[in-house]
């Protein structure tokens, strides 16, 4: 199970994240998912705040050994550039480092595909990133099955390290990026999945019903 931090600064503030938090501590779970970009789409945000708010947590109940971070770099953050462009072992992991109070991530994914970079340079930077100790695996997002495919095939030929984590949206209504080739790209290579929007963005939980339809609900097939 696996915790998505979006909201974390965004639509909860610190004292509900926090919250959160630590009910998702005392009900045995550890992996927190986040980005550095997490949420630089909020009216007075820039980005790093969910990073930021999982940091002071960490730090504040002593729980980062105890917690399995999963951020992400290579998002547009407002400058008209992604930020997965080498030398990403400089900025923005130093950021995230420091927003997260820790000198490692347990899990960096690279957030979605850039075709201005070639994947030896992308892999040849996590190389750095996992040689120094910052990092202790990667992985991609938003990735299709051709491109995952072509990221694995340059870190064989390269000796790089190869992605062996892949988180693509999945749910029950939203199959069809994953089901098929993608999915068989993961078995064959065996890569391990996390998935995103794992609820729907809440739909699927009923994030958005109002109090009056729970008498009407129904079964349907997805």
């Amino acid at each position: 199970m696996v915790l998505g931090g979006n909201v974390f600064g965004w639509t909860a503030d610190k004292q509900t994240s926090f919250a959160i938090l630590d009910r998702f501590a005392d009900a045995g779970l550890e992996a927190v998912d986040t980005a550095d970009v997490y949420s630089s789409w909020a009216p007075g945000n820039s980005g790093g705040e969910s990073e930021s708010i999982i940091g002071e947590w960490m730090a504040s109940r002593r729980r980062r050994e105890k917690t399995v971070v999963i951020t992400k770099v290579g998002s547009e953050m407002g400058t008209g550039a992604r930020d997965c462009q080498p030398p990403i072992s400089l900025e923005p992991s130093t950021s995230s480092l420091q927003r997260l109070r820790s000198d490692y991530v347990d899990i960096y994914l690279s957030h979605w595909p850039d075709p201005s970079v070639p994947y030896e340079e992308t892999l040849g930077a996590f190389q750095t990133l996992k040689d120094a100790g910052k990092v202790r695996e990667i992985g991609a997002s938003n990735l299709d099955a051709a491109q995952l495919q072509a990221a694995l095939d340059v870190a064989r030929e390269k000796g790089l390290p190869r992605y062996a984590i892949l988180q693509p949206e999945y749910n029950l209504y939203d199959r069809e990026r994953f089901e098929g080739a993608l999915r068989d790209v993961t078995v064959g290579e065996g890569i391990d999945v996390i998935t995103y929007f794992s609820l729907a963005k809440g739909s699927l939980a009923g994030k958005y019903r109002s109090e009056a339809d729970l008498g009407s609900a129904r079964v349907v097939d997805l």
